[in-house]
Order: C-alpha cells, then sequence, then structure tokens
C-alpha cells in the first residue's frame, strides 16, 4: 500500500466510519500444486505442495468450504510443525491492505497477511503507535497473535494483547467477528487460537500515540549480578534483552531500549560492571550490526528501535534453529544458573540465548496466562543433534521452574505434560468443538500436544 493512498482514506476518517479496502485486487486468486514449500529458516519442508493464495474472504470461505481438512499458513517463521498439513494450506501472503484508522476509538484493522514491516511506518505518520513489537518485523501481526508472539519489558503484554478483535472464518464457512470488549471471555479463547478455531482474516489492534526510542547496548555483564538485581536490571528500560552464549559466568550484551518520553533513561557508563558499547552490535558478537536496528542512544520511531532487525534485512543468523522457553519471573535466576550448568551440551550447538521479560495475561493459551514471565531463547546452529540430544537437556534442566515452550519454535515436552501446564484447555478445547466440530483444521502437531 502507497502511503498517498492511506492518508488520503486515513484523514477521511474524522468520524472513525468503517471504509473498504485501500487497493482493490484485481487478479483472481492463485494454487499451486506440487510444489516443496519451505520455512523462513530451512529446517521444515511442509509436507503438502498444495497452497492456494485467496485474495477475497469470500474466497477464503468457499476454500474452508471445500476442503476437508486444512491449515492456515503465515510467514513461515515457525520453526515447528504447527501451521503444516497433509491436506492443504491456505496463505493469505496477498491480503496486505490496512482496511481502517480508527481516529475515534485509537485502532487500525488490517487484513490478516499484513507484517508488521508493512503497516507500522504509516500509523507513525498519523501519530500512532503500538506498545511493543518482536524481535523482528518480519512476521505477520495474525501468526504472532496466534502462536503467543512477544517483544520485551516487564510491563509489556505478549502482541496478542494488543488485539482488540478479530473477523474469523470458522470450519462451515461462517464469517464471524469477536470483539474484547463485547465478548472477553470468548476472545481470551481465541487470540491464541494456535490455528484450531478457523482462519483469521482482519485484525483490530489497539494503537497509542507516537512515541520515540532510543537503544544502548551494554557488554560483559557478570551473571552473578543478576541473582540479587534480576528484576533491576530487567527493569532499566522499556524493553531489555539480555544476549549470553553461556561461558564465563557472563551475559555477552544487554540491550536496553528507552522511551525518549521516560524521565529515567539509562545511559551511565558502566551498569552492574557491564560497560557501555562504544558501536553498534550484533546480538551475536562475531556478527556484522548492519542488520540491526540503531542503537548507540539514537532516537528514532518505536517501529525503528523496538525490533532487533531492521525490515528490509535478513533477521538474526539466517541458517539457523530456534527454541524458547518460559518460566515465571520469580524463578528466572534459578533456571538460567541451571542453563549454565549444561553449558558444556549447549554451547557447540549454540549461536545466542536470549533472555526476555513479559508481562502476564488472561489469554487462556498463553504461556503467560495469568503469570509475569521470562523467556530464555536459543538460536541455535542446524545441528541433527538439536532435536535428540539439546532440547531434552534443556527442557530437563528447566522442568523444576515450570517452564512452557513456545508455540510456534522447537520443543520435545511430552503432549500430556504440556497439556497439564494450561489450566484453560478443556474451555479452549470446548471452543474448538464449536468452531471446528470435526477437526477440520487439526494437524499433526494439535493432534500430538493437545489431544494426545
Amino acid at each position: 500500500m502507497k502511503r498517498r493512498q492511506f492518508v488520503h482514506a486515513a484523514t477521511a476518517l474524522t468520524a472513525g466510519s468503517l471504509f473498504s479496502p485501500l487497493i482493490s485486487c484485481s487478479s483472481e486468486e492463485k494454487k499451486m500444486t506440487g510444489i516443496a514449500i519451505k520455512n523462513w529458516a530451512g529446517n521444515l519442508t511442509y509436507a503438502t505442495g498444495d497452497i492456494s493464495y485467496p485474495l477475497t474472504t469470500e474466497e477464503i470461505q468457499q476454500l474452508v468450504k471445500d476442503q476437508k481438512q486444512l491449515r492456515a499458513l503465515g510467514t513461515k517463521h515457525c520453526f515447528n510443525q504447527i501451521a503444516d498439513s497433509k491436506h492443504y494450506l491456505l496463505s493469505q501472503q496477498k491480503r496486505q491492505q490496512m482496511i481502517n484508522l480508527d481516529k475515534e476509538k485509537h485502532q487500525v484493522t488490517i487484513e490478516a497477511g499484513t507484517r508488521y514491516g508493512d503497516f507500522c511506518k504509516l500509523i507513525e505518520e498519523e501519530g500512532y503507535a503500538l506498545r511493543n513489537l518482536a524481535s523482528l518485523p518480519h512476521i505477520s501481526v495474525a501468526g504472532a497473535a496466534a502462536t503467543a508472539t512477544h517483544g520485551s519489558g516487564v510491563g509489556n503484554g505478549g502482541l496478542a494483547t494488543e488485539v482488540s478483535g478479530f473477523k474469523i472464518i470458522k470450519a462451515n464457512g461462517d464469517l464471524v467477528e469477536i470483539s474484547k470488549e463485547k465478548e472477553p471471555e470468548t476472545f481470551n479463547g481465541l487470540a491464541v487460537h494456535l490455528g484450531c478455531l478457523g482462519v483469521i482474516t482482519e485484525v483490530t489492534l489497539d494503537l497509542v500515540p507516537s512515541y520515540q526510542v532510543e537503544q544502548r547496548v551494554y557488554r560483559n555483564l557478570p551473571m552473578a549480578a543478576l541473582e540479587t538485581h534480576f528484576e533491576e536490571v530487567m527493569s532499566a528500560g522499556y524493553s531489555v534483552s539480555l544476549f549470553t552464549d553461556w561461558q564465563n559466568e557472563n551475559v555477552n550484551q544487554v540491550w536496553i531500549k528507552s522511551r525518549s518520553d521516560s524521565d529515567s533513561i539509562m545511559k551511565d557508563p558502566e551498569f552492574f560492571g557491564a560497560k557501555l558499547a562504544d558501536k553498534d552490535m550484533h546480538p551475536i558478537d562475531t556478527e556484522s550490526s548492519e542488520n540491526c536496528t540503531d542503537q548507540m542512544g539514537v532516537p528514532g520511531p518505536w517501529y525503528d528501535r523496538l525490533p532487533h532487525f531492521k525490515m528490509d534485512f535478513m533477521p538474526s543468523k539466517g541458517e539457523e534453529l530456534q527454541a524458547e522457553f518460559h518460566v515465571p519471573f520469580e524463578n528466572a535466576f534459578k533456571a538460567m544458573k541451571q542453563i549454565e550448568q549444561i553449558k558444556d551440551d549447549v554451547f557447540p550447538h549454540l549461536f545466542i540465548s536470549e533472555i526476555r521479560s513479559i508481562a502476564g495475561d488472561d489469554i487462556w493459551m498463553s504461556p503467560f496466562y495469568q503469570q509475569k514471565s521470562v523467556a530464555i531463547h536459543f538460536t541455535l546452529k542446524p545441528h541433527k543433534e538439536v532435536h535428540t540430544k539439546v532440547l531434552p537437556k534443556i527442557e530437563a534442566a528447566l522442568q523444576p521452574f515450570g517452564v512452557r515452550p513456545h508455540w510456534g519454535k522447537l520443543f520435545t515436552i511430552p503432549g500430556k505434560t504440556l497439556q497439564a501446564k494450561y489450566s484453560k484447555l478443556d474451555d479452549f478445547k470446548a471452543l474448538v468443538a464449536e468452531y471446528d466440530p470435526d477437526g477440520k483444521f487439526r494437524n499433526e502437531f494439535i493432534q500430538k500436544n493437545l489431544y494426545s
């Protein structure tokens, strides 16, 4: 979508009324058959090459009615089979329109294929922002919510908490609209839906006034400092990330992202023993910072500082595997020390680990359901031993601390163990039975992890 088209439409919304998509799509739905489809990192080839790229809601409804089984596919940034299907895939990557900017309710509605990097600059130019973003802007809004993807910040919830409403197509082809304001319980069941309830067609997000962010990186924080200062460290900015390779009892880097309008911005030359970096950094010390958002305390718009990586560049390492595990905030340091105990098993397969904090929420299938949490993330080398040896050791080390895995990343925790970690699972299954009584949207991943 071009800026002039958005501005023309947005300035006409003085009453906050809904308007039709800004760019009409005249081409017909495209279908591809028998091709090999891989995820972003290349570690997964989807089980079917049958995929459609519908352009309209009506086309999606017809596809859902016609298929006995299918899964909705996002930007392919998941590292496991959560979006996979042996039967049929439906991608909305051609549906990336901003449908409505409501200046009375301070909300924006977008099509489900829209990535964060596609529209954040546009709403910034209209004076708006989102509360938080993930480490990369390349992911779709709908997919991020469905898998409980998150950024960091002790006061910031996961990205699903920014959503105020959905439009979703159920298994029978009916289109329904769910609002957090009008149907809060149903919304909490739907917000992290894991692809089980239907195909999201539109997402409405709550907006806040635009703000500036500046980020600074500190190097070589002694791990021991976290024993008594963990909460202070993680609260040192609006969003804080720790990067470590678990060697030498050391945190390699501390990324502190501060709102420029904050009364307290960390800019001291030393931070609990860590030294302020004198150049822009990549989370992996040996990598060029070219792909990363600007640091060194230079203020910039929220969308160009909250992510670690720029929209037009390769995020992270590229050819990699990812796993992430969430523990209650109060267990974080002890959990980190347990990982440190198995560092010799992890390090040969590791690029870097990242530690982030997430506020609790009331979303049924969120790993942060009613608990303030810390995410311990592993960016791993594409070694076959990761699945058979490394992940089981990490999971065993974290098991005493109430661990829950990221839904879209690699894990080997048994389904029955996983199910016991979600107190609202039965309510979620009842909602699934209502929206998809015959299991049209169920795949092997869902069967194994939720129904085994």
